[in-house]
Protein backbone atom coordinates (compact mmCIF):
# COMPACT_ATOMS: atom_id res chain seq x y z
CA UNK A 1 0.00 0.00 0.00
CA UNK A 2 1.38 3.85 -0.66
CA UNK A 3 0.90 6.67 1.46
CA UNK A 4 0.74 10.15 -0.34
CA UNK A 5 1.32 13.13 2.39
CA UNK A 6 0.24 16.22 1.39
CA UNK A 7 0.79 19.89 3.56
CA UNK A 8 0.76 18.26 6.74
CA UNK A 9 0.62 20.49 9.67
CA UNK A 10 -0.18 19.66 13.57
CA UNK A 11 -0.27 22.14 15.87
CA UNK A 12 -0.56 21.79 19.81
CA UNK A 13 -0.96 24.19 22.80
CA UNK A 14 0.86 24.75 25.91
CA UNK A 15 -1.82 27.39 27.88
CA UNK A 16 -1.67 29.98 24.82
CA UNK A 17 1.85 29.24 23.39
CA UNK A 18 1.33 27.50 20.23
CA UNK A 19 3.49 24.33 19.21
CA UNK A 20 3.98 23.42 15.50
CA UNK A 21 4.98 19.80 16.27
CA UNK A 22 4.38 19.37 11.72
CA UNK A 23 5.04 22.24 9.17
CA UNK A 24 3.36 21.29 5.92
CA UNK A 25 5.25 18.11 5.48
CA UNK A 26 4.86 16.08 2.86
CA UNK A 27 6.29 12.99 0.85
CA UNK A 28 5.07 10.15 -0.85
CA UNK A 29 5.43 6.20 0.81
CA UNK A 30 6.13 3.47 -1.63
CA UNK A 31 4.60 0.48 -1.74
CA UNK A 32 5.81 -2.63 -0.14
CA UNK A 33 9.57 -0.38 1.26
CA UNK A 34 10.70 0.02 4.68
CA UNK A 35 10.79 3.89 5.70
CA UNK A 36 12.23 4.77 8.40
CA UNK A 37 11.53 8.58 9.69
CA UNK A 38 15.09 9.55 11.56
CA UNK A 39 15.80 12.38 14.56
CA UNK A 40 15.91 13.19 17.93
CA UNK A 41 13.17 13.52 20.56
CA UNK A 42 10.44 16.30 20.25
CA UNK A 43 11.38 16.22 16.82
CA UNK A 44 7.65 15.57 15.70
CA UNK A 45 8.54 12.36 14.13
CA UNK A 46 5.86 10.18 16.53
CA UNK A 47 3.59 12.81 15.91
CA UNK A 48 4.10 12.43 12.03
CA UNK A 49 3.17 8.69 12.59
CA UNK A 50 0.16 9.60 14.79
CA UNK A 51 -0.97 11.53 11.83
CA UNK A 52 -0.08 9.12 9.15
CA UNK A 53 -2.04 6.31 11.17
CA UNK A 54 -4.83 8.13 12.14
CA UNK A 55 -3.92 7.87 15.84
CA UNK A 56 -4.18 11.92 15.55
CA UNK A 57 -6.15 14.06 13.40
CA UNK A 58 -3.83 17.05 11.49
CA UNK A 59 -5.14 20.69 11.35
CA UNK A 60 -4.41 20.44 7.66
CA UNK A 61 -3.31 18.63 5.14
CA UNK A 62 -3.51 15.22 3.36
CA UNK A 63 -2.76 11.47 4.12
CA UNK A 64 -4.01 9.96 1.09
CA UNK A 65 -3.89 5.60 1.53
CA UNK A 66 -4.68 3.65 -1.35
CA UNK A 67 -6.67 6.96 -2.48
CA UNK A 68 -8.52 7.02 0.52
CA UNK A 69 -8.17 10.23 2.45
CA UNK A 70 -8.30 8.86 5.82
CA UNK A 71 -8.32 12.16 7.56
CA UNK A 72 -12.02 12.60 5.25
CA UNK A 73 -13.39 9.59 6.96
CA UNK A 74 -16.50 9.38 9.63
CA UNK A 75 -14.78 8.56 13.19
CA UNK A 76 -16.46 5.30 12.52
CA UNK A 77 -15.69 4.38 9.44
CA UNK A 78 -11.42 5.58 10.47
CA UNK A 79 -11.54 3.12 12.90
CA UNK A 80 -12.51 0.61 10.80
CA UNK A 81 -10.12 1.66 8.02
CA UNK A 82 -7.09 0.88 10.11
CA UNK A 83 -8.72 -2.45 11.95
CA UNK A 84 -8.69 -3.93 8.51
CA UNK A 85 -5.67 -2.13 7.02
CA UNK A 86 -2.79 -1.31 8.93
CA UNK A 87 -1.19 -2.71 12.31
CA UNK A 88 1.30 -1.17 14.83
CA UNK A 89 4.06 -2.25 17.04
CA UNK A 90 4.81 -0.50 19.94
CA UNK A 91 8.20 0.17 21.99
CA UNK A 92 6.94 -1.19 24.97
CA UNK A 93 4.84 -3.96 23.64
CA UNK A 94 1.34 -3.32 25.04
CA UNK A 95 0.66 -6.41 25.08
CA UNK A 96 -2.44 -7.08 27.27
CA UNK A 97 -0.85 -9.23 31.26
CA UNK A 98 -3.66 -11.58 31.87
CA UNK A 99 -3.81 -13.01 28.07
CA UNK A 100 -1.22 -15.72 26.91
CA UNK A 101 0.77 -14.99 23.67
CA UNK A 102 -1.73 -16.35 21.29
CA UNK A 103 -4.70 -14.69 23.22
CA UNK A 104 -3.03 -11.37 22.84
CA UNK A 105 -2.69 -12.03 19.09
CA UNK A 106 -6.03 -13.34 18.27
CA UNK A 107 -7.76 -10.57 19.86
CA UNK A 108 -7.41 -8.75 16.60
CA UNK A 109 -8.97 -11.49 14.89
CA UNK A 110 -11.70 -11.70 17.12
CA UNK A 111 -12.54 -7.97 17.02
CA UNK A 112 -12.87 -8.09 13.23
CA UNK A 113 -15.51 -11.06 13.78
CA UNK A 114 -13.23 -14.02 12.84
CA UNK A 115 -14.29 -17.09 14.54
CA UNK A 116 -12.66 -18.13 17.75
CA UNK A 117 -11.20 -21.88 16.06
CA UNK A 118 -9.75 -19.60 12.79
CA UNK A 119 -8.52 -16.77 14.82
CA UNK A 120 -6.58 -19.34 17.18
CA UNK A 121 -5.44 -21.35 14.07
CA UNK A 122 -4.42 -18.17 12.57
CA UNK A 123 -2.52 -16.66 15.56
CA UNK A 124 -0.72 -19.78 16.00
CA UNK A 125 0.71 -19.92 12.87
CA UNK A 126 1.69 -15.98 12.99
CA UNK A 127 3.63 -17.28 16.44
CA UNK A 128 5.45 -19.85 14.68
CA UNK A 129 6.55 -17.63 11.65
CA UNK A 130 8.04 -15.32 14.30
CA UNK A 131 9.49 -17.64 16.08
CA UNK A 132 7.49 -18.46 18.89
CA UNK A 133 5.72 -21.48 18.14
CA UNK A 134 7.18 -22.96 21.77
CA UNK A 135 5.76 -20.15 23.75
CA UNK A 136 2.34 -19.37 22.50
CA UNK A 137 0.91 -20.07 26.34
CA UNK A 138 3.26 -18.46 27.70
CA UNK A 139 2.14 -14.95 29.22
CA UNK A 140 3.73 -11.63 28.96
CA UNK A 141 5.40 -11.85 32.20
CA UNK A 142 7.40 -15.22 31.56
CA UNK A 143 8.53 -14.20 27.97
CA UNK A 144 12.18 -11.65 27.73
CA UNK A 145 11.82 -8.36 25.96
CA UNK A 146 12.51 -9.59 22.75
CA UNK A 147 9.75 -12.20 22.55
CA UNK A 148 7.36 -9.73 23.39
CA UNK A 149 8.26 -7.76 20.59
CA UNK A 150 7.85 -10.67 18.80
CA UNK A 151 4.36 -11.36 19.95
CA UNK A 152 3.57 -7.72 19.22
CA UNK A 153 4.75 -8.30 15.59
CA UNK A 154 3.11 -11.09 14.93
CA UNK A 155 -0.30 -9.52 16.50
CA UNK A 156 0.77 -5.99 14.06
CA UNK A 157 0.55 -8.59 11.08
CA UNK A 158 -2.10 -11.73 11.77
CA UNK A 159 -5.12 -9.74 10.02
CA UNK A 160 -2.12 -9.36 6.67
CA UNK A 161 -2.33 -5.15 6.67
CA UNK A 162 -1.11 -3.59 3.93
CA UNK A 163 0.80 -1.10 6.10
CA UNK A 164 2.53 -1.55 9.68
CA UNK A 165 3.37 1.10 11.54
CA UNK A 166 6.59 0.67 14.12
CA UNK A 167 7.28 2.99 17.04
CA UNK A 168 10.87 2.79 18.57
CA UNK A 169 10.63 -0.72 18.13
CA UNK A 170 13.72 -1.62 19.53
CA UNK A 171 14.04 1.41 21.99
CA UNK A 172 13.78 -1.23 25.25
CA UNK A 173 15.40 -4.08 24.01
CA UNK A 174 19.39 -4.83 23.92
CA UNK A 175 21.92 -3.92 20.64
CA UNK A 176 21.39 -8.01 19.93
CA UNK A 177 18.04 -8.18 20.26
CA UNK A 178 17.47 -5.27 18.12
CA UNK A 179 19.22 -6.66 15.11
CA UNK A 180 17.00 -9.78 15.41
CA UNK A 181 13.90 -8.01 15.79
CA UNK A 182 15.13 -5.93 12.42
CA UNK A 183 16.22 -8.83 10.97
CA UNK A 184 12.76 -10.21 11.29
CA UNK A 185 11.30 -7.13 10.52
CA UNK A 186 13.33 -7.42 7.25
CA UNK A 187 12.39 -10.86 6.36
CA UNK A 188 8.91 -10.16 6.88
CA UNK A 189 8.47 -7.36 4.58
CA UNK A 190 10.37 -9.39 1.84
CA UNK A 191 8.01 -12.28 2.65
CA UNK A 192 4.61 -10.68 2.77
CA UNK A 193 5.25 -7.75 0.82
CA UNK A 194 4.00 -4.41 3.09
CA UNK A 195 4.97 -1.94 4.01
CA UNK A 196 6.94 -1.01 7.06
CA UNK A 197 7.23 2.64 8.29
CA UNK A 198 9.36 2.47 11.37
CA UNK A 199 10.03 5.71 14.33
CA UNK A 200 13.61 5.98 15.58
CA UNK A 201 16.08 8.00 17.28
CA UNK A 202 18.53 5.11 16.05
CA UNK A 203 20.55 5.42 13.36
CA UNK A 204 21.46 1.04 13.22
CA UNK A 205 17.80 0.97 11.94
CA UNK A 206 18.30 2.63 8.86
CA UNK A 207 20.88 -0.14 7.54
CA UNK A 208 17.38 -2.34 7.30
CA UNK A 209 15.38 0.05 5.38
CA UNK A 210 14.69 1.59 1.76
CA UNK A 211 14.77 4.65 2.25
CA UNK A 212 15.24 7.13 5.19
CA UNK A 213 13.15 10.83 6.31
CA UNK A 214 15.26 12.61 8.41
CA UNK A 215 13.21 15.29 10.72
CA UNK A 216 13.88 18.21 12.54
CA UNK A 217 12.09 21.05 14.39
CA UNK A 218 8.25 19.38 12.73
CA UNK A 219 9.71 19.37 8.80
CA UNK A 220 11.82 16.92 6.90
CA UNK A 221 15.24 18.04 5.86
CA UNK A 222 16.41 15.48 4.08
CA UNK A 223 14.90 12.07 2.04
CA UNK A 224 17.93 9.22 1.74
CA UNK A 225 18.14 6.11 -0.42
CA UNK A 226 20.86 3.92 0.26
CA UNK A 227 22.79 6.69 2.07
CA UNK A 228 22.27 9.65 -0.97
CA UNK A 229 20.36 12.28 -0.85
CA UNK A 230 17.36 12.13 -3.08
Amino acid sequence: MEIYVKDLTKDYYNGEIRIRALNNVSFKVEDREILSILGPSGCGKSTLLNCLSGIDTPNSGKVIIDDVDIHELSDNKKTIFRAKNLGFVFQFYNLIPVLTAVENVELVLQILGLSEKEARKKSQNMLDIVGLSEKINSYPSQLSGGERQRVSIARALVHNPGIIFADEPTGALDTETSFEILELIKNLNEKYNQTFIIVTHDEKITRYSNRIIKMDSGEIVSFEKNGVNE
